[in-house]
């Protein structure tokens, strides 16, 4: 089973080569599937402004590109690959609100098939999820669905959720 991690934004892996390397380093794919999953991670538009476009060097860990632009780049190459478990490390948290949606938006649709496990501090990209996992110093402290936790205001899922303001 392949599993792709999409990087946090402390360490989106990228490598030195052409942006079409960092997407299909083994020349699988069309050219038609790279433009397409591009369009799908919202980096369509910006690498058709790019001198080279895909074939745009990218410098060592694609420190050329933006935070966000680098984890766009990584949502790009899970999405070609069509991982069956995506492992999501503060997946957004370099984006803004708005970008964080779409991303979000296309995750849910894209990986819906998927095993997606998230770590995330941004707690409205998780209400829809089919479970929660709340660690508590690093030890398992409640394991349920969203709607349970939330029914339980003694919760911690709960508590972090009305302090983070997320639910009006």
């Amino acid at each position: 089973m392949a599993v792709t991690r999409f990087h946090s934004t402390q360490d989106p892996v990228l490598f030195s080569g052409s942006l079409r390397f960092n997407l299909d380093p083994l020349s699988q794919f069309s050219e038609e599937r790279l433009w397409q999953v591009l369009e799908q991670s919202y980096l369509k538009t910006f690498v058709m402004s790019l001198p080279q476009r895909l074939d745009y060097e990218l410098d060592e860990c694609g420190l050329n590109l933006s935070v966000g632009q680098r984890q766009l780049v990584c949502l790009a190459r899970a999405l070609l690959r069509k991982t069956r478990v995506l492992v999501l490390d503060e997946a957004t948290a370099a984006v803004d609100m708005e970008t964080d949606e779409l991303i979000q938006r296309t995750i849910r649709s894209a990986f819906k098939e998927c095993t997606v496990l998230t770590i995330a501090h941004r707690l409205h990209t998780v209400l829809d999820y089919d479970r929660i996992l709340v660690l508590d110093c690093g030890h398992l402290a409640e394991l349920d669905t969203p709607g349970n936790l939330l029914q339980n205001s003694n919760s911690l899922f709960y508590k972090m959720v009305q302090q983070a303001n997320v639910l009006s």
